[in-house]
């Protein structure tokens, strides 16, 4: 039984935390793929490379969780094959715009100053709240 969504399903995933490294378990619930299917996707697309640390254990950085979701939305959503998607995606880095790993970087930047902007605004409510 195939369980990948059909393409005219789209799955709602989480937000992505305002952080600056994430582990393979949290990449893994934040894009609704498993870990082996990520370490695969690292061999496939060479835009995909986190950062190793101690014990070879990986971590993402913000740009590389938003090109994971690029390739699932590709691959389960609609329905290109590994060779399809790595084309596609070397193809919007060809066309004269900035590389993905730029473009996603400058994206993952705006979002984390827009969570953090959110997050310091919730906080300051709390704050004004209990000064009544």
């Amino acid at each position: 039984m195939d369980r990948r969504p059909k393409s005219h399903e789209v799955t709602l995933l989480p937000p992505i935390p305002a952080k600056r490294y994430f582990t393979i378990g949290e990449v893994s619930e934040l894009c609704g793929v498993k870990p082996h299917v990520l370490r695969y996707w690292e061999q496939e697309f060479a835009q995909l490379k986190p950062v190793k640390r101690r014990g070879n254990r990986r971590y993402y950085q913000h740009h590389e969780v938003l090109l994971i979701r690029r390739i699932r939305e590709l691959l389960y959503e609609q329905g290109f094959t590994i060779s399809g998607a790595r084309s596609k995606l070397d193809a919007v880095s060809g066309e004269g715009r900035a590389s993905p790993d730029l473009e996603t970087a400058a994206i993952a930047e705006v979002l984390d100053i827009a969570a953090l902007r959110s997050e310091l605004l919730a906080l300051r409510r709390m704050l004004d709240g209990k000064e009544k």
